[in-house]
């Protein structure tokens, strides 16, 4: 199976956390699947730019990208983020590659709103280093940053990352593994399976917000570009990972109807 997971910042934030996911996915790549990694960090950013006095501002959940901003984010989501994830996973036994958006133009960019300054949207994805690592035994760990053909460089929503990196990739399956449950409805129950238009009308009754909101019109999106199998998950769960991938509902499951 050719499986794409994305992991939340606030997963990696803590060493004991990234480590149990490291081998897990170490474990499925053993096991065969051919497996590429995209990775958040907005947690260590808001906290690295704390650190250096630079307020984080925020608009429609999305990070205001300054030039500063973007030392930052190549210092944090492509440097120490993605090393040290990378470092977990060679240990648990994988060969992990550290990548950005920006090799071999893997997610080409362009500017959202110029008002968000170097905020990007991917407007293209080149699988091919994705195909030659994964064949190969190799296991890419792709940072949310991207680029253009005129070398600007630009922070990317990691969730939209994902999904584009997933439907170019060929993915059989999307798995978003979060910091919550799943996809919580009005009464505050997870619903294991959602369509598109239920989607959409978690977002319109002001359920879905914010990050949740982010993540599932990743979620559509991914469905809509051929994904088969798009999973929002807990990733603290015990053993998510092989549940997952043995078949069990856990977390939410999202279908086109």
């Amino acid at each position: 199976m050719k499986l794409l997971i994305k992991l939340g910042g606030t997963l990696l934030d803590d060493a004991a956390s990234r480590d149990a996911l490291a081998v897990q996915i170490a474990m499925a790549g053993a096991a065969g699947h051919r497996i590429v990694v995209v990775h958040g960090g907005g947690k260590q950013m808001t906290r690295y730019l704390a650190d250096r006095g630079i307020e984080s501002r925020f608009v429609n959940g999305l990070r205001v990208t300054t030039p500063e901003t973007v030392d930052a984010v190549l210092k944090v989501f492509a440097g120490s983020v993605n090393h040290e994830l990378v470092a977990s996973l060679n240990r648990a036994g994988a060969l992990a590659v550290g990548l950005s958006g920006i090799d071999s133009l893997l997610a080409e960019a362009e500017q959202m709103d110029p008002a968000l300054g170097a905020v990007g949207r991917v407007t293209r994805s080149n699988p091919a280093l994705l195909h030659l690592l994964t064949a190969n035994g190799y296991l890419p760990v792709v940072a949310c940053v991207a680029g253009d053909r005129e070398g600007r460089i630009f922070n990317v929503n990691a969730d939209q990352m994902a999904v584009a990196c997933a439907a170019a990739f060929g993915a059989d399956q999307l798995v978003f593994l979060t910091d919550v449950e799943g996809v919580l409805d009005g009464a505050k129950h997870v619903r294991r399976i959602l369509t598109a238009s239920e989607s959409a009308q978690l977002i319109a009754d002001g359920v879905a917000t914010g990050g949740m909101q982010a993540k599932l019109n990743a979620a559509v999106a991914a469905l809509d570009g051929g994904v088969a199998s798009v999973r929002i998950a807990p990733g603290a769960a015990a053993r998510v990972l092989d549940r997952l991938l043995g078949g069990e509902e856990l977390g939410t499951r999202m279908v086109q109807s």
